[in-house]
């Protein structure tokens, strides 16, 4: 057994539980921070996977989460924020294992990163140092076989130029921007796309007004012309993501898994189209904590794919903290 590569092949549901509980061994006997927050909930061992305890989000905010915590990593990711907040970090021990990982997250929806020429707008992620996303998406555009790939701060005529003519040449673009430079972009031209996916990710950052998911997108899709927006979900936390291929809805890969419970009762049996607090396995974690009681609101499908309906408020999450102050 190999927790730093078996994720990358497994095969079925049985695949995933199996190498879910190894992890969880592995984690609880290394990871101190996680086997204290296990004993704080009455979790020693587990024989189901249902019974794995997840770990707050903001402990990456408070606590070197890791089972490796006496050696120095690679790198690390860093949240996205002000030098003057408290900022999530997440150790990288290896970050060919973290690339190789995003890579295979984005073929199970999408096909080969390599196939796809990346036309990026991200400034407000370029201003960050040690981005999860940044580091993604510059593997992408370095695979790529296209070479004007890249990153576009200011310069929305070199997008434009280059989109238009990807379009006349058939070319299968990726268009991965942050809401408002999306819409910056619309307001400059406005497209008629065949060839080209468009990734919405991030909000305004007080650059614009606030708008929900189904006016923004409806305002991308004409603009854009295109009949769907795809979206990521991922964070700093996470090495794996998630990704909504159309309609808001996103569905995990082989080696990610989400669960609902409620906000009150994180041992509350899972949850099926009810609102609740997402839970994820991330198996990809192997030297940090695989299991992540995320700060977001979602609501899950029969199907196993849900949806994003907000942050929960920080109050509500007090208490749980609390147990370990």
């Amino acid at each position: 057994m190999n927790l730093n590569t078996d994720f990358l092949n497994i095969k079925s549901e049985k695949d995933f539980g199996t190498l879910a509980l190894k992890t969880f061994a592995y984690q609880y006997e290394h990871n101190g921070v996680y086997r204290k927050w296990c004993e704080l909930t009455n979790t020693k061992e587990v024989k189901h996977i249902e019974d794995i305890p997840y770990l707050p989000i903001s402990f990456f905010k408070s606590h070197n989460v890791s089972c490796r915590p006496d050696e120095m990593p690679e790198d690390y990711f860093l949240s996205s924020g002000t030098s003057s907040m408290q900022r999530s970090r997440h150790n990288v021990f290896s970050k060919q294992q973290y690339l190789d990982n995003t890579r295979s997250c984005f073929s199970q929806f999408y096909g080969d990163a390599k196939d796809y020429c990346y036309i990026c707008l991200l400034p407000n992620y370029l201003e960050q140092e040690h981005s999860s996303l940044i580091c993604m998406m510059n593997h992408f555009t370095n695979i790529s076989r296209y070479k004007q790939s890249g990153f576009f701060k200011n310069n929305l005529t070199d997008v434009i130029n280059i989109l238009e003519d990807n379009e006349a040449r058939g070319i299968k673009t990726i268009l991965f921007g942050v809401t408002y430079a999306l819409l910056d972009l619309i307001e400059l031209k406005k497209f008629r796309l065949h060839s080209t996916i468009v990734f919405e990710t991030g909000g305004m950052k007080g650059r614009r007004r606030e708008m929900s998911k189904k006016e923004l997108h409806g305002i991308l899709k004409e603009g854009f012309g295109v009949d769907n927006i795809a979206s990521e979900y991922g964070m700093c936390e996470l090495f794996s993501q998630a990704y909504a291929v159309k309609d808001g809805r996103f569905r995990c890969p082989a080696q990610m898994k989400v669960c609902i419970k409620q906000v009150s009762d994180p041992k509350s049996p899972n949850l099926i189209n009810r609102n609740g607090i997402i839970n994820i396995i991330d198996l990809a974690n192997t030297q940090t904590c695989s299991f992540i009681q995320t700060e977001d609101i979602g609501i899950q499908s029969e199907d196993g794919s849900f949806e994003i309906l907000g942050r929960l408020d920080h109050s509500a999450l007090r208490g749980c903290n609390l147990m370990y102050n």
